[in-house]
């Protein structure tokens, strides 16, 4: 293990909301190695028709680094960063395959779709609509892009159906062991 120790590698950084360019810039100036993919989209606003770059991973910075408690104590102290994605015994490395995958799918001309799977049961959130700030269970997916959330009330329930894009899971992110 101790020969593991002190080798540049690629790892996760959460960041506040909307943060990512800031501690991307943030890391630039320290000289830290930071990677940011990002991907064109068209605006959701409606009086605009322009596409935008937004991050393929929201809230999501890769960061290169040996982790030595100096440059590890620079990088948390970054505007915008609010922890390295982790695990009881440390930061989890991503492998330099993993970002070589990223940088290639994000320069081809194709639609990239992200997001995670929500499994029966998870606890999720209305986030856009008339239904925003709505709390409850994720139930089923109803084709296309179409969820169905239970709501519970006074120890009843009621199902609505909402567009995919409008729900927000509220689960935490599983951490995975790191791989060797």
């Amino acid at each position: 293990m101790s020969e593991d120790l002190f080798i540049p590698r690629w790892y996760v950084l959460h960041t506040r909301s909307r943060f990512e360019n800031v501690v991307q810039e943030g890391l630039a100036r320290k000289q830290v190695e930071a990677y940011l993919p990002k991907i064109t989209v068209p605006s959701k606003r409606r009086d605009r028709r322009q596409m935008i770059q937004v991050p393929l991973f929201p809230g999501y910075v890769f960061v290169r680094s040996d982790l030595n408690p100096y440059q590890q104590l620079e990088i948390v102290k970054t505007v915008g960063v609010v922890r390295f994605i982790a695990n009881c015994q440390g930061p989890l490395p991503v492998g330099d395959d993993t970002i070589a995958s990223l940088r290639i799918m994000v320069t081809a001309d194709r639609q990239i779709i992200t997001g995670r799977r929500l499994r029966q049961g998870d606890p999720v959130m209305v986030v856009a609509g008339p239904m925003t700030g709505v709390v409850g269970s994720f139930v089923r997916y109803r084709g296309g892009s179409r969820v169905v959330v239970d709501i519970e009330a006074l120890g009843q329930y009621a199902a609505v159906e909402i567009d995919a894009d409008a729900v927000e899971s509220l689960a935490p992110v599983a951490t995975r062991k790191p791989t060797r």
